[in-house]
């Protein structure tokens, strides 16, 4: 007679290995899709940059982003990410440890505030600001009379880039916060340690790989943000223009050469910035990984 485990065992095992097999098509398939569209959308659009870039040679290249409005395009751009990453490193770290360290009225609000800008349009978080500091905003006449200038300057460009730009740094290290609990800190206090020398000896040190995930996606959007900064910048040439608006300004003066060259920088930095995001990822993975075993 059978051994009615091994009965039962045998088509179970038949079924895995059928549907191992099932498998293996379907997953054919979905490679295929997936890689015809990172070719498509992703890797084709950057040859075609780097190409038109170089089209009429490595002379006209550099000629191209040796002008004055090209160089003063790139200071505008390195300046607003200068000013609107470090605002944001120390927002996104007080919101996230305000988030996961403690239990306060309104905390639900605040974590969907940060969220906002994932749900507005950057035109329209710029709009907003042209309600606030225009000429017939809210507080325009205010700015005017104190000499204040908001608009159509550097002011206005930073509120724009911090806008849109807030949520990186604080949602990668809520979950993250939230998921190594307040255990150190509580040890760290007990033993001695002050409020700041818990936080920078303990908590920090606890999230820094998290925080340089957050830092370089915040700089990557501070670089590269048009939609928002359109709408403030007033497209003054050599003033207020940062290079995505540069290459929008070259490309329909027919310029299509130095518009390219301009992009090109932009796309040499996506192309470092997903580079560090992958080394950071498998770091930050595993050390995620290790806290979660620990």
């Amino acid at each position: 007679m059978a051994d009615p485990e091994i009965k039962s065992y045998a088509p179970h095992h038949e079924s895995q290995s059928a549907a191992v097999t099932e498998g293996r098509p379907a997953k054919a398939v979905l490679m295929i899709v997936a890689f015809a569209f990172l070719g498509i959308f992703l890797l084709l659009p950057l040859i075609v940059v780097f190409n038109e870039a170089f089209a009429k040679g490595l002379d006209a290249y550099t000629e191209a982003l040796a002008s004055p409005d090209t160089r003063s395009a790139i200071r505008l751009t390195l300046l607003v990410a200068a000013i609107s990453v470090p605002l944001n490193i120390v927002f996104g770290i007080s919101a996230a440890w305000a988030i996961a360290k403690f239990e306060f009225k309104g905390k639900a609000f605040l974590t969907t505030l940060i969220d906002l800008p994932f749900s507005v349009s950057p035109v329209i978080s710029g709009l907003v600001y042209v309600l606030l500091f225009g000429a017939q905003g809210l507080f325009g006449a205010w700015l005017k009379a104190h000499g204040i200038v908001i608009l159509f300057a550097v002011p206005g460009i930073v509120l724009a880039t911090v806008f849109v730009t807030f949520p990186f740094v604080a949602r990668e290290l809520i979950p993250l916060m939230q998921e190594q609990g307040n255990g150190d800190e509580e040890a760290a206090l007990s033993l001695g340690a002050n409020g700041w020398q818990a936080f920078w000896y303990v908590t920090l040190p606890n999230v820094k790989w998290g925080l340089l995930y957050g830092v370089l996606l915040c700089n990557a959007r501070a670089m590269g943000e048009f939609g928002a900064v359109s709408v403030v910048s007033g497209h003054i040439r050599g003033l207020t223009n940062t290079m995505p608006l540069h290459v929008e300004i070259l490309y329909n003066e027919y310029n299509a050469a130095a518009a390219f060259a301009v992009a090109s920088l932009l796309a040499g930095l996506a192309l470092v910035t997903l580079v560090l995001k992958t080394l950071l990822e498998m770091r930050y993975g595993a050390e995620l990984a290790a806290t979660r075993g620990h």
